[in-house]
């Protein structure tokens, strides 16, 4: 079984990724990044943006990416602490790596899950991209 949700309280939605997929009980978010929740996409092509970016740097970004994945979660029946595995991308792992890491503990204190952390080009000016899977499964 599969099925898709949309995250009506959550970042912008985009017409070519799915917010989050059930797959039996297994939830898979797309990455996220630190859009404000209700920014719409803006412009074409080379002025594209995604929706508007939080303001405040890796500290503001990290936080409000980790609450757009907990609403996605949230909208198909999972929470944070079903998380079992995290792929983050940073713009800058050298540089934010530990300021990433101190807002990404106060989302999984406890048994966080695996994670894979890697510099990357990300879109635009973000500085980082959350993605995830949790085990969530149907009662």
């Amino acid at each position: 079984m599969k099925r898709v949700y949309e995250v009506p309280d959550g970042p912008p939605g985009h017409p070519f990724l799915s917010p989050v997929i059930r797959a039996g009980d297994f939830l898979f978010v797309s990455g996220n990044a630190g859009l404000l929740p209700g920014s719409p996409p803006t412009g074409d092509d080379g002025s594209w943006q995604p929706g508007a970016l939080v303001e405040g740097g890796i500290t503001a970004e990290t936080r409000q990416t980790l609450e757009n994945i907990k609403t996605a979660l949230e909208a198909a029946g999972g929470r944070m602490s079903d998380v079992v595995k995290v792929n983050t991308f940073l713009r800058d792992v050298d540089r934010h790596f530990h300021s990433y890491n101190e807002v990404y503990l106060e989302y999984f204190p406890t048994e966080p899950p695996t994670r894979t952390t890697v510099g990357a080009k990300i879109y635009g000016n973000i500085l980082v991209e959350i993605e995830c899977v949790a085990y969530a499964p149907v009662s």
